[in-house]
């Protein structure tokens, strides 16, 4: 398995550790950064010496910023026909929605739009006191396409998850345990320590049981029709105008001028 620089795959004690590691830019998702997670969590799902998979990242201010607008972004509303399709190849389908092993995340810092939906597909959440989670796509003039608008009513509160889906503002670590986001907060040193701890003592239960038992919640759920139509209802978002200038607002810091086509 090849994976770029700024992914990092190693198994200790059953447990497959895979880390982002793109620090100086927020850990923000490069579609070879976004190749690369599919690999690797490809590669747990696989590999029958692993029974648990911790996902995590390097640095102490960022998760995840969500996708490199700069790579992403503009690809995705200057040819969204393809674009789209690379960033979901399949419209039933978002972030590990076919991983049945346990997935533990542990939380660093900033957790927004990409980063909070691949989160939502994660099953254990520990995070430092200094993390911040938000999906501010709405600011930009698009929507988050990682699956937010059926996994977060689904984990968290009606209210609470269509405030974070419709003002795009951000809320803190015990706001997030409160609500059910994340299951911990503990200090920033101590994060992942915590989530692999965490991660080996579910490695003494049985790896059979623990899939089973993922599996039996994630089938009930019976979310591919659901994603799908949040796919194709997206679609009318990123071939419009406004998702063109809230981008290039974005990058070019000013505020966004929408007309509402």
């Amino acid at each position: 398995m090849e994976l770029p620089e700024t992914i990092v795959y190693e198994v200790r004690e059953k447990v497959a550790v895979i880390t982002l590691n793109n620090p100086d830019r927020y850990n923000a998702v490069t579609p070879e950064m976004r190749t690369g997670i599919r690999a690797a969590f490809a590669e747990a799902n696989a590999d029958d010496d692993v029974w648990v998979i911790l996902f995590q990242a390097v640095g102490d201010k960022a998760f995840c910023a969500g996708a490199d607008l700069g790579s992403t972004v503009k690809n995705l509303t200057a040819t969204p026909e393809t674009q789209l399709r690379e960033v979901v190849p399949d419209p039933t389908k978002r972030h590990f929605s076919d991983v049945f092993k346990p997935i533990i995340a542990a939380v660093n810092g900033i957790c927004t739009a990409g980063g909070l939906e691949m989160l939502q597909g994660t099953d254990i959440r520990i995070a430092s006191e200094n993390a911040r989670f938000g999906l501010g796509e709405v600011k930009w003039g698009i929507v988050p396409l990682g699956g937010s608008h059926v996994r977060l009513p689904r984990q968290i509160p009606w209210a609470v998850a269509m405030e974070l889906l419709l003002t795009g503002d951000m809320i803190g670590a015990e706001r997030a345990r409160e609500i059910g986001l994340v299951n911990e907060v503990v200090p920033i040193d101590q994060v992942r320590e915590r989530a692999f701890e965490l991660a080996v003592r579910l490695t003494k239960n049985g790896p059979l049981a623990l899939r089973t038992a993922k599996e039996s919640v994630v089938r009930s759920l019976a979310l591919d029709a659901a994603f799908a139509n949040d796919f194709y209802t997206a679609q009318r978002v990123f071939y419009s105008e406004d998702a063109k200038e809230g981008p290039a607002a974005f990058k070019e810091k000013r505020d966004p001028q929408y007309k509402n086509r």
